[in-house]
């Protein structure tokens, strides 16, 4: 190509330039410097998603693990609001003995259920009883005047968090009482350090309502301020009695913090750090996952030296195309120098590549054995709930099972007999039956489920009283036993009728079983007037043995019977007692000279002052 005359002195003059070596070194050195800086943006910021995803599949993780040791007791104080031995308690919170039995129930109930306390308080947040000596946290009239079912306290003594677990006791629509359940979080924090120190240390912060570090991997920094508190918000904290009186110094955290991206923070005494938080609304916590940036940066500064070392190739290269021209023993050294640089690029490319490949497959085993661990954990919590549906559906069919058998065998005999018409209606009774053990089936679900005050509808006693002892007919005549009944005809009360059926069913069914060994088998089922006609008290009495003052204490407890081995679960009395709880009743017992009397009370619909009786 010609090069016109008047720019051919340019076109010298450039191309002594472009061959002269200071250029050279000064092109290679400038594409060094973009390599290392490209290089080492692109990897860091490489390296920032993959610890930004990693931490946020680890945070949901501690997430869970928090939600689920927060809620693992969750159903206690509600179970224990219905304990006969409370509710007389908060009757009359004077009793010595009844504070005493009250104590050793909660005690018992305290170590099996694996808590740290629990103790009952009247309304104005004085202890009546507890599992153990105990001083209450300053928050806990606070919570009870907010009407707070939990909140979390700082332990004196050692400086761990406590999570406290509210339930109110009521009576006749009043609060008289509150039961209190407090676990420690301590060794949940020391998991959470062990698990930083195997996930390069990972540093995991929680914190409340106020900004104020409850929980932390860091002791340093417990009880420490995520953003900077003033002398007078600092003053407002320590009054607040949440915390010990030396509140921790300020992290300096932003106020909002990237969900999924992160952001990167640096905190006192710790490296750079990659901040992701999540909110865990019902409890009002923030959780704060701080990540180690070391090792994304050494990775960046390695591949920024990798990106140098490519942009120093393409300078040498650059120089030998221009050099082409030269001798060609130059030729060959250049040649040669360039082979060199490219086995050594290579090769640490090579050594690169394989770190991050037995990186990123150290990272799938452990999302995996989380992901498996995860797993076992949903199962065993099936498990739980099937073998709780299972024993209930064993207890509460068996009895209707009983009466389809031999209302079957009763039907044969009227065929056999040529009563058509007495069959049709055990069949009809029979299919009442089986639609009976369905809704049987899915009470027990409901029971099963916590769920908030439903409503009742209206039913008629005596109905309720016939069918439950038509469930057990077979039973009484076998025994030989008789029933007195008096129900006003009339009397409607507010209850579902299948669930007040339930509840007769069983009390019917232990009176028969305690008849069992007696000359005298005699159930009495009468209704008494409350508080003008409002209300109605059923009782229901036998001519049993009875039972001891120490059973007595614990017929309402669960999984507690007096029957033989493989005859009863000590479920009966639970469900009946949490049925008439729903109903807005109570379920007591009481020792008779002979035998042993169950009343509970239900609110009245309408009220026919007729009587009705029946034998059985």
């Amino acid at each position: 190509m010609l090069v016109p005359a008047p720019f051919r002195p340019r076109a010298m003059h450039l191309a002594r330039l472009l061959g002269r070596p200071g250029f050279h070194l000064f092109l290679t050195g400038l594409l060094m410097a973009l390599g290392f800086t490209l290089a080492h943006i692109l990897s860091e910021r490489s390296g920032r998603e993959q610890l930004s995803a990693l931490s946020t599949e680890r945070l949901e993780l501690y997430a869970s693990n928090l939600a689920a040791e927060l809620g693992r007791h969750a159903y206690l104080p509600s179970l224990l609001a219905i304990d006969p031995t409370l509710q007389a308690l908060v009757a009359a919170p004077g009793d010595t003995q009844r504070r005493l039995q009250a104590g050793q129930m909660l005690a018992r109930i305290n170590v099996r259920a694996g808590t740290h306390q629990i103790f009952v308080t009247d309304a104005q947040g004085q202890v009546l009883s507890a599992s153990e000596t105990l001083t209450p946290p300053a928050r806990l009239r606070e919570a009870m005047a907010q009407e707070r079912s939990q909140f979390f306290a700082a332990d004196d003594k050692t400086g761990s968090t406590d999570f406290y677990m509210l339930h109110p006791l009521r009576q006749q629509g009043r609060t008289v009482g509150v039961i209190v359940v407090r676990f420690n979080l301590a060794p949940l924090e020391a998991t959470w350090v062990d698990m930083g120190l195997r996930t390069q240390r990972e540093r995991i912060l929680v914190a409340d309502d106020q900004d104020v570090v409850i929980m932390s991997s860091e002791q340093a920094w417990k009880y420490a301020v995520l953003d900077r508190a003033d002398p007078s918000r600092r003053a407002a904290l320590q009054a607040s009695a949440r915390y010990p009186q030396d509140i921790g110094p300020d992290l300096d955290l932003p106020a909002t913090l990237q969900a999924h991206e992160g952001t990167p923070v640096s905190l006192p005494g710790a490296p750079a750090l990659l901040a992701q938080q999540r909110q865990i609304l019902p409890l009002g916590l923030r959780l704060v996952a701080l990540s180690d940036l070391g090792e994304v940066r050494r990775q960046a500064r390695l591949a920024a030296w990798g990106g140098a070392a490519g942009g120093a190739s393409i300078g040498l290269l650059v120089l030998y195309l221009s050099s082409r021209r030269r001798a060609l023993r130059q030729l060959t050294q250049t040649q040669a120098e360039l082979r060199q640089a490219h086995a050594q690029l290579e090769q640490l490319v090579d050594s690169r590549t394989a770190e991050l490949r037995q990186t990123n497959d150290a990272l799938k085993t452990q999302i995996a054995q989380r992901l498996q661990t995860e797993g076992e954990l949903l199962q065993t919590s099936k498990l739980a709930v099937l073998g709780q549906m299972s024993a209930g559906l064993s207890h509460e069919v068996n009895q209707p099972l009983t009466a389809l058998r031999a209302l079957a065998r009763n039907s044969i005999r009227l065929l056999e007999n040529g009563r058509q018409d007495a069959v049709a209606t055990n069949l009809q009774l029979m299919d009442d039956m089986v639609e009976r053990m369905s809704q049987i089936t899915r009470q027990l679900k409901s029971f099963a489920r916590k769920s908030d005050e439903r409503g009742v509808g209206s039913a008629s006693l005596l109905d309720c009283v016939r069918a439950a002892l038509l469930l057990l007919e077979h039973r009484s005549r076998l025994l030989h036993a008789t029933a007195d009944v008096e129900v006003p005809v009339g009397l409607r009360v507010r209850a579902e009728p299948n669930r007040l059926e339930q509840v007769l069913v069983n009390l019917f069914g232990n009176a028969l079983d305690a008849m069992q060994n007696e000359a005298e088998r005699r159930l009495v089922v009468r209704v008494l007037a409350q508080d003008g006609g409002q209300r109605a008290l059923v009782r229901v009495q036998d001519s049993g043995a009875g039972v001891s003052d120490a059973d007595l204490a614990r017929l309402f407890e669960p999984f507690f019977t007096t029957k033989p081995a493989g005859e009863g679960l000590g479920l009966g009395l639970v469900i009946s007692a949490k049925i008439v709880h729903e109903f807005g009743g109570t379920l007591r017992a009481e020792r008779l000279e002979h035998g042993m009397s169950f009343e509970f009370d239900l609110a009245v619909d309408t009220w026919d002052a007729t009587g009705d009786s029946q034998d059985v």
